[in-house]
């Protein structure tokens, strides 16, 4: 029992990474870890309160996601053009359809790909090289934001999975 605990609270980290980094799942992963510590344990009502705080955590994740590239955007003047064009730079660069980097692959190109295809867009709608830089600097530093709140969300809510579970396996 103590090794699929120690397995699930590892899938759960690797869930907290995938928080903070945009290509890997995050709380969904969390989720999962809980969900077969239901199973496993043979106990859902001892998974309560970490399933619910975890489904409010995927929730807000998928909101905060959402929302912080919109007011980085936002607070940087960017167009729809520049958030497409971060939109299509981060499918660019996450498929590594950019020219090949040479340190740092999909996440190097997950992080240049919107900040170019924002900027591009946002050239290509207003014709001025300093708003669609600025444009484009935005929508990246509200997605690195919101990426390191999911983290902390997802933090909280493998701490709450620990706090609530840790003595039905370890003893208090």
């Amino acid at each position: 029992m103590k090794i699929i605990y120690i397995l699930i609270v590892a899938l759960m980290l690797v869930g907290i990474a995938g928080a903070v980094i945009p290509a890997l799942p995050g709380a969904s992963l969390i989720l999962i870890g809980i969900i077969i510590w239901g199973f496993v344990s043979g106990s859902f009502a001892a998974i309560k309160i970490p399933l619910i705080v975890t489904v409010i955590v995927l929730l807000l994740s998928i909101g905060i996601d959402f929302l912080a590239s919109y007011i980085g955007a936002q607070q940087a003047g960017a167009s729809k053009w520049g958030q497409i064009g971060a939109i299509v730079g981060f499918l660019l660069g996450f498929f590594g359809l950019l020219p090949a980097l040479p340190v740092g692959g999909p996440l190097l190109g997950m992080l240049l790909g919107p900040l170019l295809g924002a900027i591009i867009g946002e050239y290509l709608y207003r014709r001025e090289w300093l708003v669609a830089i600025k444009a484009g600097i935005g929508i990246v530093v509200g997605t690195i934001l919101g990426n390191l709140i999911q983290g902390l969300l997802a933090i909280g809510a493998v701490v709450t999975f620990l706090v609530t579970t840790w003595s039905q396996v370890f003893g208090s």
